[in-house]
This record gives structure tokens, sequence and C-alpha cells, in this order.
């Protein structure tokens, strides 16, 4: 299975990117390969300063090792081995009317000292953070991923998505990062589902990126903007940078694994703007914005 899933985000990766590519028309990803001193290694790509988007990276991974000690800490086990592989993406557009998108699809196995498996699942999903809320643009990116979801078990969307609603949640805020999407983990095989049957889950998830993001980058990309709508865009890019540093476990975890810490720090935009209390006019985009924010909304209804 390991096998069969890198293979997966490998040809994801070069998919993705020529995609991307093509809807920039300027920027070009250029490729990293990095090895990791305990095992593995990686594929980061990451492109800059294009005609549509600001900053963004696809970036794969496959380490191997001994658990490091906040894995034994976690699973409650003096010792053991592992493997991880998994795609991890983030796109910063430069046009404010063009959302932000995270996403990722991850595979994970852990060993006895017999080098035996003794637990393994999947995990990942995908979310939306607008700076300017285009209520059908939500509505389409919902869509897609209830769509595919809705292709493996009816009760997957509406599950997944409020664990996307709970997770990206700045507590310190009292806000969401975005709309939401789909999240999950410790996707493993039971009584329903085989590890096979999760295999073409989260494949069939990966496989909708492009048809859930594309369309509205293509819809928004043309639109005009102003410096003060540049401002907010970098105002709530501030927040995406909070919750990454202050709430994201995957963050925190390669930060204290001595992950490599350029593609840890990738997701980070370029540009972005703190101020103090800030507070956008009544009545305003940006207010309604913050106030979809305050309250997770169901938006196949």
């Amino acid at each position: 299975m390991k096998q069969q899933f890198y293979t997966y985000i490998q040809n994801l990766q070069d998919s993705i990117c020529v995609a991307l590519e093509k809807v920039d028309g300027v920027a070009v990803f250029e490729e990293d390969l990095w090895k990791r001193p305990e095992g593995g290694g990686g594929r980061t790509r990451v492109l800059s300063n294009g005609a549509v988007f600001e900053k963004g990276g696809v970036n794969i991974s496959a380490v191997e090792g001994e658990l490091p000690q906040a894995l034994r800490d976690n699973f409650g086990v003096s010792e053991g081995a592992f493997f991880a592989c998994g795609l991890s993406l983030v796109l910063h557009p430069k046009n404010p009317k063009v959302p932000t998108v995270h996403a990722n699809w991850r595979y994970f196995e852990m060993y006895d000292e017999q080098g035996n498996v003794v637990t393994q699942w999947f995990g990942g999903g995908q979310d939306l953070t607008p700076y300017y809320l285009f209520e059908e643009d939500a509505v389409h990116f919902h869509r897609v991923c209830k769509d595919a979801c809705d292709k493996h078990d009816p009760n997957f969307y509406k599950a997944f998505k409020k664990r996307c609603d709970t997770y990206f949640w700045n507590a310190h805020r009292n806000e969401s990062r975005g709309i939401g999407g789909l999240f999950f983990d410790y996707l493993k095989q039971d009584e329903t589902f085989s590890l096979q049957d999760r295999f073409s889950f989260v494949t069939e998830i990966g496989n909708s990126f492009l048809e859930s993001y594309l369309p509205i980058v293509a819809k928004r990309k043309h639109l005009s903007y102003t410096k003060s709508e540049r401002d907010w865009q970098e105002i709530r890019r501030g927040r995406y940078v909070e919750f990454n540093l202050v709430h994201d476990k995957g963050t925190l975890f390669g930060l204290k694994t001595n992950g490599r810490i350029e593609s840890i720090l990738m997701s980070l935009p370029p540009a972005v703007q703190w101020h103090y209390n800030f507070q956008p006019a009544p009545g305003s985009e940006e207010a309604r914005l913050l106030e979809i924010l305050k309250t997770p909304k169901d938006w196949m209804t």
C-alpha cells in the first residue's frame, strides 16, 4: 500500500503542477529534491510572482525511520519505526477576489520491533479561504467535495465537513480560518471498509481537487481590485499565519520532529499585515465575511 500511494501522489503532483502553470501563464514551479538524514526525502515544488499566484507550493515526501519522541509519546510506545508519505499544497493568489486554498493527502504506517505493520491509516482533506465571499464559489467547492464523498459513503461529507470546521478554527480569534471543506484522519481498515476502500476514497478526493478550485480561479482572476482590498487580503493572511503557527498540528509536529523547515513553512503567504484591533466598516463586504466565519455554514442547503 505504501508504494501504491506514493506512486499516486507522485503522479498527482505532476498533474496538479501542470494545470496550475497553465492557469497562471507566467510562473513555473522550481523543483527542490531533498533527503532526510534519518531516512527518506521529498520533492518540493514552489512557484512565485506569477500572473495569478503570488506564491504556491505542491510538495510530496516519503519519510521513514525510528519514531520521533513526539510520536512515541502520542502512541504510548517506547520504541518503533514508521513510514509516512503525503502530498501537501497551498496556493496564495495575487488577486484578493481569488481564495487561498490548502489541501493534503497522506498515508502512515507504524511497525513493531520485528518490522510487522501494527497500524496504518490515511488522512487528508482540502479547504478554502476566501478574502471576499462569493457564495456561488463556496457552493461549488463544497459541491465537488460532497460529490466525491458520496461516491463512497453518503455519511462522509457531513462528517468530514464538520471535522474540517472544527479543525480549522482560530480559537484565539473565535473564528474559522476559512469556509471549510473536508478534513479526515485515522481512516483505517475496519468491518465496513478495507484498506483498499480507504485508498480509493482518498484518491477520489485528491483527483477532485482541480475541479473544486480551478473554475473559481478562472472566474475571479481577472476581476479588478483596489489597494484597500489588497490590504484586507494581507490582513486576513495574518489570520492564516496565526492558525498555522499556533494551532496546526502538522506544522507543530514538523517543527518538533526535525522536519524540513523550508517545506513546513512553505504554506506561509509572502506578504502579510497586522493592524492593532482592525475592524472593517459595518455593512461592508469585509464585515460580511467575518460574520460568516463566526459560525460554520452548511453550503449544501
